[in-house]
């Protein structure tokens, strides 16, 4: 059987946290090691183009940004492994994680795995995803300036993003598969009193259509079963996020919602695993926000090693 090898610092996931983290930590010369799961850079490798990271002012692809976290991280001696953890025991010190490959160790263990957003799972949903298909209005809402687009969702997040839309395109249709809202009261009454929204109630999206890219999605109401085509340049879908932490349940304390628990230091419930980003953020959930968290997250995991040593 193959010795598992032993590593000061690993690295679950290759998002902007998981890479700023693996910045941080090798250049503190702890020659740490990142998985990088099956999506090499997380989500932002799936964004076509960025225009809100600090210093690219005229914006860049999500895959090139993903690989220049690589590259700067790769530089100072991180070990990036294209590989997928199965599973990790943090009962034990040193804590193990299994990848398809093999058994590491590790004294300290950032997190980083992501939280995916739900998705509709129709007909061209996937196809159009960057071609009109979007699940992130601040990323994307500059691009449909002066456009009709639609939105699904019924929630705080989906009225936020909705409003948020409202300061670039021409109209917002609001689709929601129930005659009445999940999002509070207060958002709802700015959400209605806003000349840009309307609402499609009772009614679901069952595709998306398109030829370069979306130009059309297909509405049905669940109630009278009749469907109609509406035009659109595009579709935003806030159904809420998905976290990816089944790895860790009952193991770290997990919210309600599937995130994982941390204080201010990134520190989760057992003293030496830090998570961040999207796996730890249900609110911002920005690629600059992720590499903030991934940053001190990897700061604070210098300082438990040092204390531990």
């Amino acid at each position: 059987m193959t010795q598992s090898k032993h590593y000061k610092i690993a690295i679950i996931g290759s998002g902007p946290a998981g890479l700023s983290a693996a910045l941080y930590t090798a250049r503190a010369d702890l020659k740490p090691i990142l998985f990088s799961g099956m999506l090499l850079h997380g989500q932002v490798s799936q964004t076509h183009l960025i225009e809100n990271y600090p210093g690219f002012p005229d914006g860049i692809s999500g895959m090139e940004l993903g690989q220049l976290f690589q590259k700067q991280a790769e530089r100072f001696g991180a070990d990036i492994e294209f590989d997928q953890v199965e599973s990790v025991d943090l009962q034990v010190k040193p804590f193990k994680i299994c990848t398809y490959s093999q058994d590491y160790l590790a004294d300290a263990v950032i997190i980083s795995t992501g939280a995916d957003p739900k998705k509709l799972n129709i007909p061209g949903e996937k196809e159009y995803t960057g071609r009109g298909v979007s699940y992130c209005a601040t990323c994307d809402g500059w691009f449909y300036k002066d456009k009709d687009v639609v939105l699904v969702g019924g929630g705080d997040s989906a009225l936020e993003e909705g409003l948020f839309l409202t300061r670039f395109v021409k109209s917002v249709s609001i689709i929601h598969r129930r005659d009445k809202l999940r999002a509070g009261a207060i958002l709802e009454n700015r959400a209605k009193s806003n000349p840009k929204i309307k609402f499609v109630w009772n009614s679901i999206v069952t595709e998306i259509n398109g030829e370069v890219s979306v130009n059309s999605v297909t509405i049905k109401n669940v109630v009278s079963g009749e469907e109609i085509i509406e035009k659109t340049d595009g579709i935003f879908i806030f159904i809420g996020h998905r976290p990816n932490s089944t790895m860790f349940q009952g193991q770290l304390e997990i919210d309600d919602l599937g995130y994982i628990k941390i204080d201010q230091k990134m520190q989760a419930s057992i003293p030496g695993v830090f998570a961040a980003g999207e796996i730890a953020d249900p609110i911002y959930r920005q690629v600059v926000t992720s590499a903030g968290m991934g940053a001190a997250a990897g700061m604070q995991a210098i300082h438990y090693l040092e204390s531990i040593e």
